[in-house]
């Protein structure tokens, strides 16, 4: 069942191009790369090809001019999840260019046995190909105010959080764990410098629906660290806050209860494949 479901959710996202790519590296005919939309779970086996990953990744990836965003990161989580099946550690960051052996790949092949928490990675990933930015209007204690924010800036992304509209709500704080799973994951060097001081700190618990009494000691804590626990309570609050619990927010709430697993794991594919290529889709996340 989870491999149907996560097979139609791969194949909302294929475009033709990508169909016909999927049909060629496993042989078959390209004219009819358009029926596998019809064969969910057949899609998502093709993905687990290491032929797939080596047109993608290798040396001259050829295939990146071919395939969409998601298709790259796709295959990025298969490899990940065929590597992690054999190796007894995966490298954390314990400093800004530097690496330690974690040895928890059990948890991790557990976390990626299910196909649906690999679809929610790659998905992840895709949805910051384009940061979304721009203004939005506050109540001031001198009148309407225009701010700005960007998906990349967790400060500015949590006010305007706290002051959506309810209904607005839990995809906004469904989107701070998202930034907080993305920079932590893609970006860790970036956010172990980048400090939050201590005001924009508690701002950012405040967010999170954390009591003061609960989050005094998190304020001065390492920013993953902060913003593993961020992510987590804001996957939690958007839970909380939906009229409905969709098979998606399922899984934002075992991702949740999760977070250190899916961060290692996009740790690997970011310092494994990434570098390999130039990451051609991410920006620098302070730029």
């Amino acid at each position: 069942m989870d491999r149907e479901a996560a097979g139609r959710g791969c194949l909302e996202h294929l475009t033709d191009a990508d169909l016909r790519v999927l049909a060629a590296t496993a042989g078959l005919d390209t004219e009819r790369a358009g029926e596998l939309r019809g064969r969910p779970a057949t899609v998502l086996e093709l993905f687990d090809r290491p032929e797939l990953f080596d047109q993608v990744y290798g040396q001259q990836p050829a295939g990146l001019v071919a395939v969409s965003p998601f298709v790259a990161f796709l295959v990025a989580v298969e490899q990940a999840t065929r590597e992690i099946a054999t190796t007894a550690f995966v490298a954390e960051r314990s400093a800004p260019r530097q690496r330690v052996p974690v040895f928890d790949a059990p948890r991790l092949r557990e976390f990626l046995a299910d196909p649906m928490r690999r679809l929610f990675l790659a998905e992840l990933l895709t949805s910051f190909v384009r940061v979304a930015s721009g203004r939005y209007w506050t109540r001031t204690a001198r009148g309407w105010r225009s701010k700005r924010y960007s998906e990349l800036d967790p400060v500015g992304l949590a006010d305007m959080a706290e002051q959506s509209p309810p209904a607005y709500r839990p995809g906004r704080y469904r989107r701070l764990g998202d930034v907080a799973l993305f920079l932590t994951g893609v970006f860790p060097d970036y956010t172990q410098l980048y400090a939050f001081g201590p005001f924009d700190a508690a701002r950012l618990l405040r967010a999170a629906g954390l009591p003061a009494d609960d989050s005094s000691g998190l304020v001065t804590s390492p920013p993953i660290a902060l913003l593993e626990q961020l992510g987590q309570r804001w996957y939690r609050r958007a839970l909380d806050l939906a009229p409905v619990t969709t098979t998606q927010l399922a899984v934002v709430s075992e991702v949740a209860d999760r977070f250190t697993d899916a961060r290692r794991i996009l740790n690997h594919i970011a310092d494994q494949y990434f570098c390999r290529i130039g990451n051609p889709w991410f920006g620098e996340a302070g730029a």
